[in-house]
């Protein structure tokens, strides 16, 4: 098998999950890592030894015989280095989620689209971990058509990164872009519908008040609800509280229709399970029949050396293997395309600005989905 070659570009807490990850990958290996804090690049050379550090985002797409590159650089970058690696060396890419923060860039998202000629692969880990992925697979069939999808992520707090980036609606576009842009992924791919009216509620209560950056302090929610009605009926909540992490479970997707409801739970990333609790808890999916009434619960455990590779309960592993496919010429288009990270984003925007305005929005009133998946 020929090896393929990643550029990476960020590996600070995400970028070595990949790091880790990659390592685990039969034929693939990275070749060159733009990583500017001193201390993560450090890191980042200790995972991957063989890497070429370079200088800049130009240094490393000077490097021969890439394959392709993985953006994992704090959010507001994203957009920028794509825009960059468009007019030096197109090549694959896999670009952590969200994919933009401002409202102001879907103008530039729309023109690096329609002209990069190479495919883009948005980074959903959430749709890759054991539980999440059975139950994607078996959500419509088993519910009767799924008429009502709760997601509650209880969690810990945001954890800090280089110069507190993540602590600030402008760097991040929000904590329902940051954090939750993942929910509004599954809740299109679970429903296969497209939102048209968002409303939430949300605040910024107990995480992060006693932190100040340059006289500056934080500003991101830890705490919301957000409802969305969907084009064919449907409709799905989020709720998120970020000062929970001494909850068994870390997420807990369930949806219900008219023969059953059926749920996933996840729990969290297990170096935080407490060591005199005993081994953490197993995924687990149950499904509910309404007639004959009797849940049936099967755990979906995952593999110890993936738990041990990164936070996301082998998810990222698992979107990788699918995304070399795409590099490799064995899958035609990406499972989860740009229009897919797009539409996250500006379902997350809304919720922000439902917040911020204390109404219902519509999504048609914001501009901000991407024209081919307006519901009509």
């Amino acid at each position: 098998m020929t090896t393929t070659r990643y550029g990476i570009i960020g590996c600070g807490m995400m970028g070595q999950e990949h790091l880790r990850n990659i390592a685990l990958l039969e034929g693939a290996e990275v070749a060159a890592i733009f990583e500017p804090d001193a201390g993560m690049r450090a890191e980042a050379a200790r995972l991957a030894p063989a890497a070429r550090m370079a200088d800049s985002v130009a240094d490393l797409l000077a490097t021969p015989d890439l394959d392709c590159l993985l953006i994992a650089s704090p959010n507001f970058r994203h957009l920028e280095q794509m825009e960059e690696i468009a007019a030096t060396r197109p090549l694959p890419i896999l670009v952590e989620k969200p994919l933009f923060t401002d409202p102001a860039e879907t103008a530039r998202l729309a023109a690096f689209r329609d002209s990069y000629p190479a495919p883009v692969w948005v980074a959903m880990e959430y749709r890759y971990m054991p539980p999440i992925a059975a139950f994607l697979k078996e959500a419509q069939e088993t519910t009767g058509g799924i008429r009502m999808l709760t997601i509650r992520e209880h969690r810990f707090p945001f954890l800090h990164k280089v110069g507190g980036w993540n602590r600030f609606n402008r760097y991040t576009g929000g904590t329902f872009v940051e954090k939750c842009c993942h929910f509004f992924d599954l809740m299109r791919l679970t429903l296969g519908d497209e939102p048209v009216r968002v409303m939430a509620s949300g605040s910024q209560a107990v995480n992060h008040a006693d932190e100040d950056y340059e006289g500056v302090a934080p500003d991101v929610l830890d705490n919301g609800y957000v409802i969305v009605d969907f084009a064919r009926g449907g409709r799905a909540m989020l709720e998120l509280c970020m000062f929970a992490e001494g909850a068994r479970w870390q997420e807990e997707v369930t949806a219900v229709g008219p023969k059953a409801r059926i749920e996933a739970l996840v729990p969290g990333p297990g170096r935080f399970w407490p060591e005199h609790l005993g081994a953490p808890p197993v995924p687990q999916l149950i499904v509910s029949p309404r007639d004959p009434k009797g849940p049936e619960l099967r755990e979906i455990p995952v593999d110890p050396a993936l738990l041990e590779a990164g936070d996301h309960n082998g998810s990222t592993f698992y979107q990788h293997a699918r995304f070399l496919e795409l590099v490799r010429g064995e899958r035609a288009h990406p499972e989860v395309t740009l229009e897919d990270g797009w539409a996250a984003v500006a379902m997350g925007l809304a919720a922000q600005m439902s917040i911020r305005e204390g109404r219902a929005v519509a999504i048609s009133e914001t501009g901000l989905m991407p024209a081919r998946l307006r519901a009509a």
